[in-house]
């Protein structure tokens, strides 16, 4: 009886050392006097607010066709189990609903939820470059805190996949990938292929496996007019008459750095009470930004995207690039930091052109050979084959790959 008591007493700490009550804030925009609605949408944003609390794993499949986002799917991972949710708070100022739900989350037992296929390179850090989000509608900003969102942006999503630790990140937030921001990603030049080869340059120049992008598509105020330095527009928005909300909505791409093929594209948006002595003179995403609940809303957006782009590549193999290749030896141009060592074993695959499609994507057929490291540095490994390079005919800009 003893031992039967003291098995329900660990089991019982047990469960309760793996819950947690936390509180997820969410806002949504009153359309039409629908209360309802509205109060559903922001109870669905505070319950995304508490999983990302609880580190719970979001999982994004997106269908492209001819470059157009066909059919989008996102959810949540088994990894936490929310029992107990409920409004504790609710507050409306204008068209803008804000509630805050308390629940209570623990870990999930349940297995093959998030667990993905891809064997060993789930425990590599594939290489990512991140590149700029320019703004479709610069004059949206109306504050000069806002007017770099379009590196900030980036630069922000850059340091949260950075603190994730599964992905080595690259910054090239300065530069711009499209050249028709309505249009993008499609290119003129390469819209029957649906892939730029901007990426596949920018990929090799540095060394990335994917190129991570976007485009800030909307930042606009619900109602300009709410601004006014007249007495009568300030005692309105005193007591909530007018609609004081910005919206945020923008979009990440990320490509494949060897094809320049899209393997993943999203949408992420929101809207918020906007206050610029709060946001504007913070600059976009300092410090001090999330001060203001726009600032606060459009930062949840960021890591939302960090953890989309995470879950976006975790199941994509591991490929490196073949340099150099002499008697069976061969070069990849990744090593240490990406989790490769001795004794790891890498298939190679052919990447081929063809003369009628020289600008196309690369088909890559399996060589039938492996190499195996024995020299394995920050940034470059060295193996051997298992056979001689030049009887399976490998080359220079072959790939490595760990499936």
């Amino acid at each position: 009886m003893t031992r039967i008591l003291i098995f329900w007493l660990v089991w019982l700490s047990a469960g309760l050392a793996n819950a947690a009550v936390l509180e997820g804030v969410g806002h949504a925009n009153v359309r039409e006097n629908n209360l309802d609605q509205a109060r559903a949408e922001a109870r669905q944003a505070a319950m995304r607010d508490l999983a990302l609390q609880y580190q719970a794993r979001v999982s994004t499949r997106d269908t492209l066709e001819n470059g157009q986002l066909t059919h989008s799917h996102t959810e949540l991972s088994s990894m936490a189990q929310v029992s107990n949710a409920t409004i504790v708070d609710e507050y409306r100022r204008g068209n803008l609903l804000r509630v805050i739900v308390r629940a209570e989350l623990s870990g999930s037992s349940a297995s093959g939820g998030e667990s993905c296929q891809a064997g060993e390179s789930s425990g590599l850090r594939k290489r990512v470059a991140v590149t700029g989000f320019p703004i479709v509608m610069p004059e949206q900003g109306g504050d000069p805190g806002l007017d770099d969102a379009g590196e900030k942006l980036p630069q922000a999503l850059l340091a949260r996949l950075q603190a994730q630790g599964q992905l080595q990140v690259l910054g090239a937030t300065s530069l711009q990938l499209f050249s028709s921001l309505p249009d993008a990603p499609t290119s003129q030049v390469n819209i029957a292929g649906n892939h730029l080869t901007n990426v596949v340059q920018l990929a090799r120049e540095l060394g990335a496996q994917f190129v991570v992008s976007g485009v800030i598509r909307d930042m606009g105020v619900a109602d300009p007019d709410a601004w006014g330095s007249s007495i009568l527009n300030r005692m309105q928005r005193s007591v909530g008459l007018l609609d004081t909300t910005r919206r945020f909505e923008a979009e990440v791409m990320v490509f494949d750095g060897f094809s320049g093929s899209p393997v993943f594209r999203k949408r992420f948006e929101t809207a918020a009470n906007w206050d610029p002595k709060g946001s504007g003179t913070a600059g976009f995403a300092s410090a001090g930004f999330e001060q203001s609940e726009w600032g606060k809303a459009v930062s949840g957006v960021i890591s939302e995207m960090a953890i989309a782009v995470n879950g976006a590549l975790r199941c994509q193999p591991f490929m490196a690039r073949i340099t150099r290749v002499t008697e069976g030896k061969v070069t990849l141009a990744s090593g240490a930091t990406a989790g490769l060592r001795p004794g790891d074993q890498l298939s190679i695959y052919r990447s081929q052109h063809y003369f009628d499609s020289l600008n196309g994507t690369p088909e890559l057929s399996d060589a039938g050979v492996s190499i195996t490291l024995d020299n394995v540095h920050p940034d470059f490994s060295t193996g051997r084959l298992a056979m001689s390079g030049g009887q399976v005919n490998v080359q220079r800009d072959d790939l490595a790959i760990i499936w």
